[in-house]
């Protein structure tokens, strides 16, 4: 590692001396806003071969190599600004107005159907960069919060991988958490830069606080906080525009769904000094499962307050409740998966056990302040508090005969998590190199308590049969559950109370040769972390430094090659079936890609290919000895070894027609291991293929104007649960269509999810042999795999103000 640094220094130093000397450079630098003086983010400013893009404030910086410069600026619901402009000296504020595309905005700056919609060429400032995605050593794809409503997204569980190349989702707690896999691996949640993953959560956030989500492929741990090798989502929450402008949306579909949501957005204050932002939704959904149901209330409010001209103070508060009768949607049976004898509604559970319910509290404080036109300081402080009153229920084993005798558990969960940031970004230069500089820390406490104690140790029978299932279980069988003691007392005898803290210190520099076209990105982060668990074998402690190194080159303005080097750090709490603490996640991505953006930058293709070492990854135990009344524990692997190619394509590539499409081989496999004839097993719950069509087109003149089509194609092929050297999973093939149409303030939309009516989509699955004890009841192998619903609908009604 010593090496390394030196390295780098000295390639620094090399590089910065053959900058000296070279011809003067100008910096064009001001703020974009409108006529009104709000202020515009992400607008695109254009000279030539150089790019750059205003932060949420509407700021830019961009740096010029003549006095003389066509300048052209893009900007979502705005005409493109064209003019040119004479520097006359070598640093230059000049503030720049755009108009709006016409002057009844309805349909263009609400509704209208450009490129921006799908496509975003900038990350978000929670991902701390100010360089275009187009030029980002990195494959970082978004998903908008205009192309989560165009497919009536509810929570974050509910469809957005198939926006993304390689993303999938393995269905687990569907009415809880997101559990979301990327090139060969679980990748945890980030919520506004920050890594909020929880023991199994965290709580799926609710599609009405959502402004975008950032999936970062790779681990990019010089940015945020310890991300895994495989890459990590960020979803970034609803905050004050500046503008007034609201919204309310209803849906209705099958399955008994309903739900209404509200997004306001505006000024408290005549001065604009106290901004706002509130949003709030309500659900009730049905389950295609027999008897299960949710319902859900999401309630954000948000409010900046500037200080002066220079410094901005933000609060965020969000709420999420939910009441559920079981926590997920599972199939068990004795043949295999995808059992033809089992009806698609079969439901585990009973329509007697008491509901669930979850309670989810967060909390953000951020501070941005400018410290001059290059340089700014931002801060945020988070807090966490989740609880969940549950009971659980699942089999102790499984008859030949489709019997499966059930226990019944408390299911009581609590955490509590506290986080802080801050980072300080700017941009200078050496001679002719431009410098993007990016300096911060990170820091964490993640605690979690469970009590999953067995209630009864098996149901009274008749046992539940998946082929004939009887259900309305006599509410007498059931125990009083005594909670009179708090969660943490209860917990306290069980292997589920852990602790997690850290703190980090990163450095980052992405330095800009020959007019920008070469970037050399260079980051180094320090990170101490604690686990600490029930038992002191359970505490472990690790200090790791954590390199990264990436190049990117402009072919042309609009045609980027990059190249990365990154590694990352994370640290696991719990234990296996012995009680030994997890070891921390250690990873190394390389990777190279070319990005390209098409027809003026409306629509934009990307591709890349990656090698992933991952040591020290979790599965499930597959002992099948290692089962304590349904309980199952987590074991680690060796090393696993991931490598692929993923293709994406995003944005409007005809007047009208929108695409976001994405296609991915990965090939992940066990590469060390303690049980030698477990090398080159595939890793457990990865689909080898998969591809994703998402297409909508509308007609912008004529009588039907307004009027449009929705079609989609969801796929995964080769696809592995469990230990196996070959796919042994079903196949997954679906199809959604839909019409929408567009009018002024309003849009109504119809999608049919299923359309072509899959009996046997199947997200998750895993394989459980009996024991000698088991097979000694009369019990045997089992299959136990989610399946989603047959054909269903939504219907939308969206109107904006």
């Amino acid at each position: 590692m010593k090496t390394l640094k030196i390295s780098i220094t000295v390639f620094c130093l090399f590089l910065i001396s053959l900058a000296k000397g070279q011809q003067q450079e100008y910096i064009l630098q001001g703020i974009v806003k409108t006529a009104e003086g709000e202020k515009v983010s992400n607008a695109t400013i254009i000279v030539g071969d150089t790019k750059s893009v205003s932060d949420r404030d509407g700021n830019y910086l961009i740096k010029l190599k003549s006095s003389d410069n066509n300048l052209e600026i893009r900007a979502i619901g705005f005409k493109t600004f064209n003019q040119k402009i004479t520097l006359t000296s070598p640093q230059t504020h000049k503030d720049l107005t755009l108009e709006y595309q016409n002057n009844s905005i309805d349909e263009v700056a609400v509704f209208g159907r450009y490129y921006q919609n799908y496509k975003l060429d900038s990350i978000s400032g929670s991902l701390r960069l100010t360089t275009p995605i187009l030029e980002l050593p990195q494959n970082i794809q978004v998903i908008s919060s205009d192309l989560m409503a165009d497919q009536q997204v509810f929570d974050i569980v509910d469809g957005v991988t198939r926006n993304i190349s390689g993303a999938t989702r393995q269905g687990h707690w569907d009415n809880q958490y997101a559990n979301l896999r990327m090139r060969g691996s679980k990748i945890p949640a980030f919520r506004n830069g920050m890594n909020i993953e929880a023991s199994w959560g965290p709580t799926a956030e609710d599609a009405s606080v959502i402004e975008r989500i950032e999936f970062v492929k790779g681990p990019a741990g010089f940015m945020l906080a310890n991300g895994e090798p495989g890459g990590f989502y960020n979803v970034v929450t609803k905050k004050p525009s500046g503008h007034d402008k609201g919204s309310v949306t209803f849906n209705m579909g099958s399955f008994n769904t309903y739900r209404g949501a509200v997004d306001l957005d505006g000024k408290l204050s005549s001065n604009g000094k106290v901004l706002y932002r509130f949003n709030a939704a309500a659900q009730q959904k049905d389950f295609h499962t027999k008897y299960n149901y949710s319902k859900r209330v999401s309630i954000a409010p948000v409010i900046t307050y500037a200080i002066d001209s220079a410094t901005n103070l933000t609060f965020e508060y969000t709420y999420q409740g939910s009441t559920y009768l079981s926590n997920g949607n599972y199939v068990f049976s004795p043949k295999g998966y995808a059992d033809p004898d089992i009806s698609n509604d079969f439901f585990y559970g009973d329509p007697s056990f008491e509901p669930s319910h979850i309670k989810d509290h967060s909390a953000y404080v951020y501070l941005d302040h400018k410290l001059s036109d290059r340089w700014k300081l931002h801060g945020q402080l988070a807090y966490f508090n989740f609880e969940m009153i549950a009971n659980s229920t699942w089999l102790n084993y499984m008859k030949a005969n489709g019997d499966m005798p059930r226990y019944y558990s408390i299911a009581d969960e609590a955490g509590e998590n506290r986080f802080g940031q801050f980072s300080l970004t700017g941009e200078e230069f050496t001679g002719n190199v431009r410098h993007r500089l990016l300096i911060g820390g990170d820091f964490g406490n993640k605690k979690f308590w469970g009590d999953f104690r067995t209630l009864l140790d098996s149901i009274p029978t008749p046992f539940l049969n998946v082929y004939d299932p009887k259900y309305g279980i006599a509410g007498a069988v059931f125990p009083t559950i005594d909670r009179s003691k708090s969660l943490r007392t209860r917990a306290g005898g069980s292997n589920y109370v852990s602790s997690v803290q850290y703190m980090s210190f990163y450095s980052h520099d992405e330095l800009g040769f020959w007019d920008d076209k070469f970037r050399l990105s260079l980051g180094l982060r320090f990170t101490q972390a604690s686990t600490t668990g029930r038992t002191q074998g359970a505490d472990i402690s690790d200090k790791v430094w954590s390199p990264r190194v990436g190049i990117s080159y402009s072919i042309l303005k609009s045609f980027t090659a990059y190249s990365l080097f990154d590694q990352s750090f994370v640290p696991v709490s719990g234990t296996d079936w012995e009680g030994n603490a997890f070891k921390p996640i250690r990873g190394n991505n390389l990777e190279v890609g070319l990005k390209k953006e098409w027809a003026n930058g409306k629509w934009v293709s990307s591709i890349s290919a990656y090698n992933i070492t991952r040591e020290n990854s979790l599965v499930t135990d597959p002992d099948p000895n290692h089962v304590v009344n349904g309980q199952t524990f987590q074991a680690q692997l060796g090393e696993t070894t991931s490598k692929g190619i993923e293709v994406d394509i995003t944005g409007e590539i005809a007047k009208g027609l929108n695409i976001n499409a994405n296609y991915a081989l990965t090939d992940s496999k066990i590469s060390k291991a303690s049980d030698a004839s477990t090398i080159g097993n595939i890793t457990p719950n990865t689909a080898k293929h998969t591809a994703n069509t998402w297409v909508t087109y509308r007609l912008s003149e004529g009588f039907f104007k307004g009027a449009g089509v929705i079609a989609s194609v969801q796929t995964m092929f080769d696809r592995a649960v469990g230990s196996t050297k070959e796919a042994n999973f079903k196949n997954y093939v679906r199809t959604d269509g839909g019409i929408s149409y567009q009018r002024g303030k309003y849009n109504l939309s119809l999608v049919v999810n299923n359309l072509l009516d899959n009996r046997k989509l199947l997200t998750a699955g895993s394989f459980s042999a009996a024991s000698a004890a088991i097979k000694a009841k009369g019990g045997v192998d089992y299959y136990s795999y989610i399946v989603e619903a047959r054909r269903n609908m939504r219907i939308g009604i969206i109107y904006k103000f």
